[in-house]
């Protein structure tokens, strides 16, 4: 069975200035995650799923949608902050959306197979999403037609999940024009996700990264430290899982911390790992990831793109070359 593509992209872009996920960056006016679906499509994914602020879909129909709706199945997602488990209501004040684990489930009802979460934000490039997809073809729980997941999960609540991410070499990710966060990464010997730390701060330096928690002193990050950058696959029982899991979160967070707790991607999987429930294939990435945290990263982006463009990796327009799946 051919994977979804679910793309998270509700988010504002507040440090960026703007919607970032619709700013153009390619030579034609194509946006960053028009190339994850390009690569997605070349990998061998089925469809595309967007979860987005329902504020915001016509701007992201004008931006790119309507061009791609004779290449592949697009939908929309809508991630909603009512959107709670029964007995839950939103606290008074409460703006603040309810983090990545939370978007992910706005596309629950529509995701019906194996599929990879990427952030729209974010270039992965082909072979990451190349290996998701060899990736989610061998994985346990994919199966021949749609599967429906609640009753698989319902046959086998115990069933241990089979998770995989992509993991980025730390020097591949970083900015020159300021510090950022990376959720860092600690790999065992059978190639396996131990666990993820936040670190905020991040510099590059001529062997790695650093960061400080006392602005005295510096951890330092060798170069080749795998960060991950919410890119993750999973089958569709990870929903199940993930909604049951959400109530929990809300159960412990919502008492002490009600405006500004997330339900994030990274913590819920670590969460899923320490209880035994699954474990986490970490692939990896050799090629360099490229972001618009700040917006004085859009000139180095938008260099990067044109160059791909110049050595004929993607075609000019993006869209007006080949069927990419051909």
């Amino acid at each position: 069975m051919k994977p979804t593509l679910v793309i998270l992209a509700a988010g504002m872009g507040s440090r960026y200035g703007g919607l970032k996920q619709i700013d153009s960056m390619g030579p034609c006016g194509e946006v960053i995650l028009e190339y994850s679906i390009f690569d997605a499509v070349r990998a061998g994914f089925n469809d595309v799923v967007m979860v987005i602020n329902p504020e915001t879909e016509p701007q992201f129909r004008a931006a790119f949608g309507d061009r791609l709706a004779s290449h592949v199945p697009l939908r929309y997602a809508y991630q909603s902050l009512g959107n709670l488990p029964s007995g839950f209501e939103v606290p008074e004040g409460r703006v603040k959306p309810w983090g990545t684990a939370h978007a992910l489930l706005s596309a629950a009802e529509v995701v019906d197979r194996p599929f990879a979460v990427i952030n729209a934000d974010d270039f992965y490039g082909f072979e990451a999403l190349e290996s998701l997809a060899e990736f989610l073809a061998r994985a346990p729980g994919s199966c021949d037609g749609a599967c429906d997941a609640r009753s698989r999960s319902a046959q086998d609540d115990n069933a241990r999940l089979h998770l995989a991410m992509v993991g980025f070499r730390i020097e591949d990710t970083l900015s020159d024009h300021g510090s950022v966060s990376r959720g860092v990464c600690t790999v065992n010997a059978q190639g396996f996700l131990v666990g993820i730390e936040e670190c905020h701060g991040l510099e590059p330096t001529e062997t790695g990264a650093r960061y400080t928690v006392d602005e005295q002193s510096w951890i330092e990050l060798p170069l080749g430290t795998p960060v991950s950058m919410n890119l993750w696959g999973a089958t569709p029982e990870f929903l199940s899982r993930a909604q049951e899991g959400f109530a929990i979160f809300l159960t412990e967070h919502l008492p002490s911390n009600p405006l500004t707790c997330e339900y994030g991607l990274p913590d819920l999987v670590e969460r899923f790992m320490h209880a035994g429930l699954a474990d986490v294939t970490v692939l990896s990435a050799r090629n360099r990831w490229y972001g618009v945290t700040y917006a004085s990263d859009k000139p180095e982006v938008q260099k990067a793109v044109q160059s791909m463009h110049d050595e004929g990796t993607y075609p000019t327009p993006l869209w007006g070359g080949d069927d990419p799946s051909k």
